[in-house]
C-alpha cells in the first residue's frame, strides 16, 4: 500500500499509529510532503529519530521541504535507484528515502513526480533569534527547475500525480497567512514557477503540504496531519 501525509516536523506519533493499525510491511510506502524533520539538526542529533523510524515496518519517501537540510548536502547520503527514479538514502537507514527533485517514481502503476522546496516565512525570525536551522538552498535552484522542466518535456508534460511541498501560486491558501508576517517580504518565486508547471502539465492529482491544512481545491489536495491511501 502507498500512504501519503503532510508535514511531520519530527513528530511521528500518527505514523506509529498507522503502522500498528494497518499492520504495515516494509514494502508499504509512506510519502511525507516535505518538512519531515528527519534531517533537521544534523548528526548525531537526528540519529535517535532515524533509529526509531528504521524500526517501523514501512518505507518512507520524503519530499524536500523548507525546514530541513537537503540530503545531497549530507556526506552519509548516496543516490540509488528506486521504483524507476533516483532517491537519496543512508546505508544505516535504508527505509528512509528522500526524493530527488524532478525524479518520477512508479507507485502502484502511477507516475509520480517529486518537486520539493519552498520559502520559509519565518526566516527572519529564525535568523534574528540566532536559530542556525535555516538553509539558503531551501527553494529549488535554477538548475533544479531546469532539470524538472527537462524531465517533464521528456514525458510530454504528462504525469499522473505531482508530489510537492508548496503549491502553484494561484492556489496559495491565503486564509492561512499569519497576521504577523508581512506578505510583501515573502518570496513566492517557487509558487510562481509551479504555476507555470501546472499551466502546462496534464495530471490527475497534485498533493502538497507546507500550509498545515487539510483541504481540496480543484485537483490540488493540501495535506497536513491526515494520512490517506494514494
Amino acid at each position: 500500500m502507498i500512504f501519503i501525509t503532510g508535514d511531520t516536523h519530527g513528530d511521528f506519533e500518527r505514523v506509529d499509529d498507522l503502522v500498528f493499525s494497518v499492520e504495515s510491511a516494509i514494502d508499504d510506502v509512506l510519502i511525507i510532503l516535505g518538512d519531515a524533520g528527519i534531517n533537521y539538526f544534523g548528526e548525531p542529533d537526528d540519529r535517535e529519530l532515524k533509529e526509531h523510524l528504521m524500526s517501523l515496518p514501512i518505507t518512507f519517501l520524503c519530499i524536500h521541504g523548507n525546514h530541513e537540510i537537503r540530503p545531497e548536502n549530507i556526506s552519509t547520503y548516496n543516490e540509488k535507484g528506486w521504483r524507476g527514479g533516483v532517491v537519496y538514502s543512508e546505508a544505516d537507514f535504508p527505509n528512509l528515502l528522500f526524493a530527488k527533485d524532478g525524479e518520477i517514481y512508479s507507485l502502484e502503476g502511477r507516475s509520480c513526480i517529486a518537486i520539493g522546496g519552498a520559502y520559509s516565512v519565518d526566516k527572519d525570525y529564525r535568523l534574528l533569534s540566532g536559530d542556525d536551522f535555516w538553509w539558503p538552498d531551501e527553494q529549488p535552484s535554477e538548475e533544479i527547475m531546469q532539470n524538472v522542466e527537462l524531465r517533464l518535456e521528456a514525458e510530454k508534460w504528462k504525469v499522473d500525480i505531482v508530489l510537492s511541498h508548496t503549491c502553484p501560486y494561484r492556489y496559495i491558501p491565503r486564509h492561512t497567512f499569519p497576521p504577523y508576517i508581512a506578505q510583501s517580504t515573502v518570496d513566492n518565486s517557487t509558487e510562481k514557477w509551479l504555476d507555470y508547471i501546472e499551466s502546462r502539465l496534464t495530471y490527475d492529482r497534485w498533493f502538497c503540504g507546507h500550509y498545515h491544512i487539510n483541504e481540496n481545491v480543484d485537483n490540488i489536495r493540501f495535506m497536513y496531519e491526515e494520512i490517506i491511501e494514494l
